[in-house]
């Protein structure tokens, strides 16, 4: 697996026995330099305890370490479930040499199941003592669930000739949906910046990213995303052209990060990027590409590699938005579906099927009533997704 790091972080994953023997699942991100926080969380009404304590620690604008695990989400635990994960944070801490404050929290699994605190505890120690430069990929793989590929990325960009660098990494493969997917994403970069700026970045960001997947159209409750900024890079953000260069760079790494959670999505074979363009606002574009992608009829049809334009069309229509059907174009990749209120013919569909057995391909639907556009991706509803989660638990 490719090193990848960010200057000033260290990160480790370890096996503390919370899954199947000789699984990681603890990880560690921890800051040299004290660092500057921001935050991004469910809007789930149902928030494990993590969230309700990071929601709380991240106020003080300052952190130094993420602890996350994974095969139990610290949720619906009552208040053995808050006293848990603050002492999650508080060993780490306490190995580590700083305040518990200083430690935010994250979880994700099965919901409901208590926390086993002393195999979490029992393994910080060795956690403590793995932490590396170079070991995101070990957090990577710590941090899984149903994912079948670890997700991590690194970039670098330039602000006054001076580069700075962003590295993520982040799970999810189910109940991935707006608002906001359902994953953990952990962001660290080397730049200084204003903890408010921050929060803001890193929301703009999932609004353009997290906030255009779907898998199944379900949302978690432990949804988060926590950026790390420890300005060791001595790059600050002091203005607007500054702003948009960072942002840039941070917008990059989670659309990356957001593709490879659709591709990963439980029992996908397809990643199907869709494409709503003439729409009379962004709004109104965003809600037919989600009615589009969230449809299981069409998921269906990607899966069996059906070039069922109908499907798609009807997903439009009931969008709840205005629209003319009789002009509508659908095309997959460039292969004109629809046109005119009518379809364009079995040759049509011969080509878009040869078009579907692609594992990734877009559909465009532009409705020409205006201007406004969205971007969604989406995955195919395969046999194995209802596998993978009717025996979840087990």
């Amino acid at each position: 697996m490719e090193k990848i790091s960010c200057p000033g972080f260290q990160a480790a994953g370890v096996e503390a026995n919370i899954k199947k023997q000789g699984i990681r699942d603890l990880g560690l991100i921890f800051s040299e330099r004290p660092a500057k926080v921001g935050g991004v969380f469910t809007r789930n009404l149902v928030q494990a305890a993590p969230v309700v304590l990071d929601r709380e620690l991240i106020q003080s604008g300052q952190a130094r370490a993420i602890v996350v695990n994974s095969g139990n989400a610290n949720c619906c635990t009552g208040v053995q479930g808050m006293e848990d994960a603050k002492t999650m944070g508080q060993s780490v801490a306490n190995d580590l040499g700083i305040s518990s404050d200083q430690v935010l929290v994250a979880s994700t699994g099965v919901i409901g199941a208590p926390m086993p605190m002393d195999k979490v505890t029992d393994a910080i120690p060795e956690l403590v003592k793995s932490l590396s430069p170079n070991g995101f990929s070990d957090l990577a793989l710590a941090m899984m669930t149903t994912d079948t590929v670890p997700k991590l990325v690194s970039k670098q960009g330039k602000i006054n000739s001076n580069k700075f660098t962003v590295t993520a990494v982040a799970k999810g493969a189910g109940m991935i949906h707006p608002d906001m997917a359902t994953m953990l994403c952990f962001v660290c970069t080397d730049i200084d910046a204003d903890p408010d700026y921050l929060s803001y970045a890193l929301y703009m960001a999932c609004e353009r990213s997290f906030n255009r997947i779907t898998v199944d159209g379900d949302t978690s409750t432990n949804d988060t995303a926590l950026i790390l900024a420890n300005g060791f890079s001595g790059v600050s953000i002091e203005n607007s052209i500054h702003k948009a260069s960072f942002q840039g760079v941070l917008d990059d790494v989670l659309l990356y990060l957001a593709r490879l959670m659709v591709k990963d999505g439980e029992g996908a074979t397809k990643l199907v990027e869709i494409n709503v363009s003439g729409a009379l606002s962004d709004g109104d574009a965003h809600a037919v590409a989600g009615t589009i992608g969230n449809s299981n009829l069409v998921k269906t049809a990607l899966f069996g590699g059906d070039a069922n334009w109908g499907r798609i069309l009807a997903a439009a229509g009931r969008s709840g938005v205005y629209l003319e059907p009789d002009r509508i174009n659908i095309s997959f990749n460039d292969v004109l579906m629809y046109h005119n209120g009518m379809g364009c013919g079995p040759e049509a569909e011969k080509i878009a099927t040869i078009v579907m057995k692609k594992p990734e391909y877009a559909i465009h639907v532009d409705l020409q009533i205006g201007n406004g556009k969205a971007t969604m991706y989406t995955c195919d509803f395969s046999y194995d997704y209802v596998k993978i989660n009717a025996d979840y638990r087990s």
